[in-house]
């Protein structure tokens, strides 16, 4: 059942991918690498201050080995595939398509590193091999990516008129995903600690602080990096706790799920108002 589920889960995600890919032109996808100061800091904030704070936080923080588990999940899966689907109307600028399709890309590359060099330190079990994540990540996630983008080269017309309608109703089923996954497998997070809770909400609020800081001068694009930071990328986050044994992988992704949804939809609510009250 849950191997059923995690592999619809991976699928919608891929198939949103490819629907990215579809929709995102060369001019989108090419916004942040003309602007290298807001790429560097888009990285700096996804790849390096927020895996930097997962470590303080398990330094300070004394936490079970789900809780550790968790913190090295998220703190690797940068990037988030439903970005335009949350930000609404602004998920259609050049600089959210860029910063997906930047992110899954490099994905490839960070995370099976990350892994490597973080593991040790939450004593990440031994049976998880950043080359399998490698070939994980290129196969769910850079995979549909350059084949959505094979697909607008070939046929842009079709892929205009339709590319925003699937990320639209995949966006939806994801969220409905993880609504059944809370209701299915919430009740398994009543063994875990309140203070394991705290440490991961914690980890994405800073994440959210980090990313408003570092987004630059441009409130859209600031929401656009504040999400992405603390969101993370769900696809990745399956990936990796799949890779654990034991029940890591349905405690982590529900627990993520939850302390996501805490951290987000208020901070939205509160960019939307001041959106609309400037």
């Amino acid at each position: 059942m849950l191997a059923i589920f995690f592999g619809l889960l991976k699928g919608a995600v891929a198939v949103m991918l490819l629907a990215i890919g579809a929709a995102s032109s060369v001019r989108q996808v090419a916004y942040l690498w003309q602007r290298p100061a807001l790429l560097s800091r888009a990285l700096l904030a996804m790849y390096v201050l927020v895996p930097a704070a997962a470590v303080l936080i398990d330094e300070f923080v004394p936490l079970g080995n789900v809780a550790r588990a968790a913190l090295l999940v998220l703190a690797v899966s940068a990037g988030a595939p439903m970005l335009p689907r949350k930000l609404g109307a602004i998920g259609r600028s050049p600089y959210v398509f860029s910063l997906v399709v930047t992110s899954s890309f490099l994905a490839v590359a960070f995370v099976p590193v990350w892994v490597m060099v973080l593991g040790p330190h939450f004593e990440l079990d031994r049976q998880v091999e950043p080359l399998q994540i490698a070939m994980s990540v290129a196969q769910t996630i850079l995979l549909p990516l350059l084949a959505g983008m094979a697909l607008r080269a070939m046929w842009p017309a079709i892929c205009e008129r339709w590319a925003d309608r699937l990320i639209a109703a995949l966006g939806s089923l994801l969220m409905l995903m993880g609504l059944a996954m809370l209701l299915m497998f919430g009740h398994m997070l009543l063994d875990v600690p309140p203070r394991s809770f705290v440490a991961m909400t914690g980890l994405l609020l800073i994440a959210l602080v980090i990313g408003h800081l570092l987004g630059g001068p441009d409130p859209h694009e600031r929401t656009a990096l504040a999400i992405t930071c603390s969101t993370r990328h769900v696809g990745l986050a399956v990936l990796v706790a799949a890779s654990m044994p034991g029940p890591y992988a349905v405690l982590l992704i529900t627990a993520y799920l939850l302390c996501s949804l805490i951290v987000t939809v208020p901070y939205l609510m509160w960019r939307r108002r001041s959106a609309a009250s400037g």
